[in-house]
């Protein structure tokens, strides 16, 4: 999970449980028209979302659907996992959505607006001084296979030595990673570690090691964070380890416990993911819907990099990385 605390990830996820309640009874849309239903059809389905602040860009995720007459929207923001929006509605050619505050560390919910043009979504949003954001959308790509994949050769992601290779995202003071003993061990609370090289289909082994009450996770390609964690026994199943955050259970959930090595044995073709810990399948080529939160972007055509998760709390140790790409 990304840089939320222990307590706030539980407030959110009670918030999330009551907005999705309340927003199918009475914050959705009444029944739509036929016409108006016509209207929605075009904007319908996922969206890989760009929003363009002054300074930077922020990645985000947006499903629409039609659900028994009514429009609903499911989002991925800045931070956090997928949500129901608050309000979402097309009238006139414009699409309007809200999406909740704890999605983008503000004190106050984010509205957006914007018109389908050419096929893509571009519009306006506000930023948390007021001031006017942009953001662009494009459909999410099925990202479905013609061919069985075939693999290449293994490559040794860390080299047991140093930090060749990676790059931390947003140094900080005091808090770097570091290898020990041929160990690659988080800092707890500090950057994320990204690797130089980019990748689209793969198999990944990864051999961890997860201390008391401490948080990390593997990101692929950059944009779908498989869980490693022993804090979070509070929260929902797919936000423990080995569950695609926000979005997939491990099933059959392994023992969560601190100390111990354990593995993860990771194949992800196209959209589709199989997860195996510790040698038992717990995600068993499933579909990942989209980015989940702390992605690097939201381009999902694309090849990413592997990154680990260092901004949680405690430490995580690492001790092979060895990634497998397919034959492309």
């Amino acid at each position: 999970m990304h840089k939320i605390s222990k307590s706030i990830r539980v407030l959110l996820f009670l918030a999330a449980l009551l907005v999705l309640t309340t927003t199918i009874a009475s914050v959705a849309l009444d029944d739509l028209s036929g016409a108006d239903a016509t209207a929605a059809k075009p904007f319908l389905g996922r969206w890989d979302i760009t929003v363009k602040a002054p300074t930077r860009e922020y990645p985000a995720w947006l499903e629409i659907r039609l659900q028994d007459g009514k429009l609903t929207g499911l989002m991925v923001g800045q931070w956090a996992h997928a949500v129901p929006v608050l309000k979402i509605e097309v009238a006139k050619g414009l699409l309007t959505f809200v999406s909740p505050q704890e999605q983008w560390d503000r004190k106050d919910n984010m509205p957006f607006e914007g018109q389908l043009t050419g096929g893509h979504l571009a519009g306006t949003t506000k930023g948390p001084d007021g001031s006017q954001w942009t953001w662009t959308a494009q459909r999410a790509p099925d990202l479905k296979r013609k061919a069985e994949s075939k693999w290449g050769k293994s490559i040794e992601l860390f080299n047991g030595k140093d930090l060749t290779g990676w790059h931390e995202d947003k140094p900080k003071e005091g808090k770097t990673w570091t290898v020990s003993n041929g160990l690659l061990i988080t800092p707890g609370n500090g950057p994320e570690l990204i690797n130089s090289q980019k990748f689209r289909d793969f198999k990944l082994h990864v051999e961890f090691n997860c201390g008391p009450s401490s948080n990390s996770g593997v990101y692929l390609r950059g944009r779908y964070e498989v869980q490693i964690e022993t804090n979070s026994v509070q929260e929902a199943p797919s936000h423990h380890t080995g569950g695609v955050y926000g979005f997939i259970d491990p099933n059959p959930e392994q023992p969560r416990t601190p100390d111990v090595w354990q593995t993860f044995d990771i194949t992800l073709v196209g959209r589709t993911l199989t997860v195996i810990q510790n040698g038992k399948t717990i995600i068993d080529k499933q579909e990942i819907p989209g980015i989940t939160g702390g992605a690097l972007d939201s381009h999902e055509g694309e090849p990413g990099p592997i990154y680990l998760q260092g901004s949680e709390d405690g430490h995580v140790q690492f001790r092979r990385i060895t990634i497998t790409p397919a034959v492309e």
